[in-house]
């Protein structure tokens, strides 16, 4: 990395924005998408920002762009640095005399459509002075901006301890694996073995994610392993 004092020069919001954004949406197309820029100009500006810094933000491939153990350090100083502007800039336009309470909630796409509609009407019929802002994002978002103080509540997946550290977390729910195929899919004419349906392309949830390591820990409790191929 760049000395201090030339990197907090050098560095602009656009590069915070764009690294926030990809690791938020998890491809660069996505993320442009978002930022309503061209592919080209976002792997610019992510591409300046890792030579900023020194070292590679993110692993990219096919499934897309995962973050890496430097990558997710950084996430958290950057959602800092982005959520301390908009508090500024919040404080320059709140109108004396006016209910400002707000608490913002970021959630993982399944708990947004699943339970939070039904607990948001609750909540507004109790505490109808305050306002709820809800953002779907991932679960390393979620840990990153429950730590930087981005949002004040996160309903995601239980991670790894190390990553929880600091955090005040209740169990809300258990979630199950399945396994689903298709109508007429061979695997429904016989009994199912772990072994049985490793034969076949499967697709699971990306590196990294809970679901992904629960997976794996059920396969390599049957002495299986995920196979080279799967999507």
């Amino acid at each position: 990395m760049e000395k201090n004092g030339l990197f907090s020069q050098r560095i602009r919001l656009r590069h915070l924005h764009t690294f926030v954004a990809v690791a938020q949406q998890g491809t660069l197309g996505r993320a442009a998408e978002t930022l309503n820029l061209s592919q080209p100009a976002l792997s610019k500006t992510l591409n300046e920002l890792e030579q900023l810094t020194g070292t590679r933000l993110f692993e990219r491939g096919r499934l897309g762009a995962q973050l890496t153990l430097v990558g997710e350090q950084f996430l958290t100083h950057a959602v800092k640095v982005l959520d301390a502007l908009n508090s500024a800039g919040q404080a320059l336009n709140r109108k004396e005399g006016l209910n400002n309470d707000i608490v913002r909630i970021g959630a993982l796409p399944t708990a947004a459509l699943g339970i939070l509609p039904t607990v948001i009407g609750q909540f507004h019929k109790q505490q109808k002075d305050i306002t709820l802002q809800v953002a779907t994002m991932n679960n390393t978002m979620l840990l990153a901006g429950l730590k930087s103080g981005e949002i004040d509540i996160g309903i995601g997946r239980m991670s790894d301890p190390d990553l929880m550290s600091g955090l005040n977390y209740e169990l809300l729910f258990l979630e199950s694996l399945k396994l689903v195929v298709r109508p007429g899919h061979p695997l429904l004419q016989e009994t199912v073995t772990l072994s049985r349906v490793m034969e076949w392309p499967v697709v699971v949830s990306p590196k990294g994610t809970v679901p992904r390591q629960n997976a794996e820990t059920l396969l390599q409790s049957q002495g299986c392993k995920m196979p080279a191929g799967c999507i």
